[in-house]
């Protein structure tokens, strides 16, 4: 039974929220703020957080950040109509989705089970790839322990959303992918073309494959047709 942490400082949202997650198989404790999040982490570190980004005293971003920082744990950020803003700060500091208010507990839900299942698929190792690593313009790829290492040797770190957009790509290089296929292999079906989400996540992954070296970018814009990983991929 995944633990699931829901902070919004609605009291009601929260009622409804915690007895229809319940209801679908989760274990769920709440909180309304920044000091009953951290209580609630103390006691037991849960699977994944849905973090509401306004809140009395420190926001929800402020708090996805310290919470990334020293927990590994996935977190949803809540955020009001139109605040592009928040969604793109929230996918910056590393949350692993966002949804829109006022949203449906069933969207909600598909949400929380893309997100859940992304990193069940991590935990259980090679089972759902081939192989253990994958190596491509000097970098490696660990996809047991989801972990990137620079040419360098440098650890690069991720988030759960940048590990599973370069998974796609580095096990579909030199292939044109679009938005939807991209959505669609990275995060699941719970999401549509529209979301823009991916091109904040593919603009994170491609400032940390940044090198000064001076070669040709390893993920390339194609207009009107989405993304192209340049570089070829060797499978250990």
């Amino acid at each position: 039974m995944s633990h699931l942490l829901i902070v919004d400082d609605d009291v009601e949202v929260l009622d409804l929220l915690q007895k229809f997650l319940c209801q679908h198989g989760y274990e769920v404790d709440v909180a309304t703020d920044g000091k009953g999040l951290w209580q609630a982490v103390e006691r037991r570190v849960p699977d994944l957080v849905i973090l509401d980004v306004m809140l009395p005293g420190d926001s929800g971003l402020v708090l996805c950040q310290r919470l990334l920082a020293e927990h590994k744990v996935a977190v949803i950020m809540l955020t009001a109509m139109g605040e592009l803003s928040d969604r793109v700060v929230g996918l910056e500091l590393g949350a692993d989705d966002y949804l829109t208010k006022p949203f449906a507990a069933r969207e909600l839900l598909a949400r929380v089970r893309a997100v859940l299942r992304r990193a069940g698929e991590a935990a259980g190792g090679t089972a759902s790839h081939a192989c253990a690593t994958l190596e491509f313009a000097g970098w490696r790829l660990d996809v047991v322990r989801r972990e990137l290492r620079s040419p360098d040797n440098v650890m690069i770190p991720l988030s759960n959303g940048e590990f599973e957009l370069l998974l796609v790509f580095a096990e579909h290089p030199r292939r044109v992918l679009s938005r939807q296929q991209l959505l669609d292999m990275a995060r699941g079906d719970a999401y549509d073309a529209y979301d823009r989400s991916i091109d904040v996540q593919v603009s994170r992954l491609r400032r940390k494959l940044e090198t000064d070296n001076g070669n040709e970018p390893l993920i390339r814009t194609l207009r009107n047709a989405g993304y192209l990983f340049t570089s070829t991929v060797a499978k250990r």
